[in-house]
């Protein structure tokens, strides 16, 4: 795996971004943002899965004026998301947010850009610059076509209006629904510019459609070293965005918090309902916040070999099981009793390592 580029470290509120920060998990709200009871109930939500900063978007003046009150009941970092009008960016400024989310070149005339600048530079509040493949500016799509190149010349030319008026709070988001074109323009851009990158696939479908074309994007991103927040899209519940994103994380060794789940395919050996087991598991541990690693293994000739390196774990055998913690077996368990006793156990395992 590469090093991790080396970029500049902003703070969104008292969290920090890039440089030797860890990579953030963020999130965006699917509620109406004007609805600040529903709001407020789906950061939290979200804050307990572990997102670390939240985007919400803004669009219009009535969802501004809910920023202030969302903000107040919140405890991650919140950011708005803007498009075309710079009085709303201003007043999301006012309103306390940590950060916006802003094309500058998308707001009109350069006395705009410079209103906004001024209200964030005043309040110290990053600005996320972020191009979308589909919403290129007609003379890029023209001369490069719709691609990398296109991307990266489209954030220059936003990182250029900011740097104008000597405003370098900056983070870059270069996304396409495609994986080898969003990769391809942050390769070009991280050639160009030394700001933090918020990466991720836009757009990426379902929730099973979509972990796996964003698993593919961020984690080729990621292991090149590129990347200092990321955003799951998926198309459903956010919350599953977080977990989705910890889970990538995980597999690059980068970030560890929660529960690693290991279990095996199943083979004719197999005698306990193993896929129904697995999934009530992957639910029962949800709470767990700690990076504990579990095994549910399918029959117990390999099972407890080839989960060794797992925490606690499971494997079934005919109308029972075995429970084991690092290698060693504890006892023998009815099948009836398989998920609650392995439960009990990580949560044992939990509080003697945190005690």
């Amino acid at each position: 795996m590469s090093a991790r580029r080396r970029t500049r470290q902003l703070h969104y509120g008292s969290l920090p971004v890039g440089g030797d920060a860890p990579i953030v998990v963020q999130s965006m709200c699917n509620t109406d943002t004007r609805d600040v009871a529903a709001t407020v109930a789906q950061i939290k939500a979200l804050t307990a899965a572990g997102c670390e900063l939240v985007r919400v978007a803004v669009p219009d003046r009535e969802a501004a004026r809910a920023l202030a009150a969302i903000k107040q009941q919140i405890d991650i970092p919140l950011v708005a998301d803007i498009h075309f009008q710079h009085c709303l960016a201003i007043e999301a400024v006012a309103a306390g947010v940590d950060g916006l989310r802003l094309n500058p070149g998308n707001i009109g005339a350069d006395a705009r850009v410079l209103e906004v600048v001024s209200a964030c530079r005043e309040r110290q509040v990053p600005i996320r610059i972020g191009v979308n493949a589909g919403s290129l500016e007609k003379e890029f799509a023209d001369r490069y076509g719709h691609g990398p190149r296109a991307m990266a010349a489209s954030a220059l030319r936003h990182v250029a209006l900011l740097e104008k008026h000597g405003f370098e709070l900056i983070k870059i988001s270069l996304k396409s629904s495609n994986v080898l074109e969003t990769v391809g323009a942050y390769r070009l851009l991280a050639a160009e510019v030394d700001y933090p990158f918020h990466i991720g696939i836009t757009e990426a479908g379902t929730v099973f459609r979509g972990a796996i074309k964003s698993a593919v994007g961020i984690g080729i991103l990621l292991y090149e070293g590129l990347g200092d927040t990321l955003r799951v899209s998926l198309t459903g519940d956010p919350v599953t965005e977080v977990f989705t994103a910890y889970q990538i994380l995980q597999s690059l060794g980068l970030r560890r918090r929660g529960v690693e789940l290991i279990s095996c395919p199943a083979c004719g050996r197999t005698e306990i309902d193993l896929e129904g087991l697995a999934t009530a598991v992957e639910q029962r541990l949800r709470h767990i916040v700690a990076p504990v690693t579990v095994a549910v293994m399918g029959c117990v000739v390999n099972g407890p070999g080839e989960a060794r390196a797992a925490d606690v774990g499971i494997a079934g055998g005919r109308g029972q099981g075995l429970l084991f913690r690092r290698g060693e077996v504890l006892r023998k368990v009815p099948e009836e009793r398989l998920l609650d006793e392995l439960v009990a156990e990580v949560e044992r395992f939990v509080a003697e390592i945190h005690c």
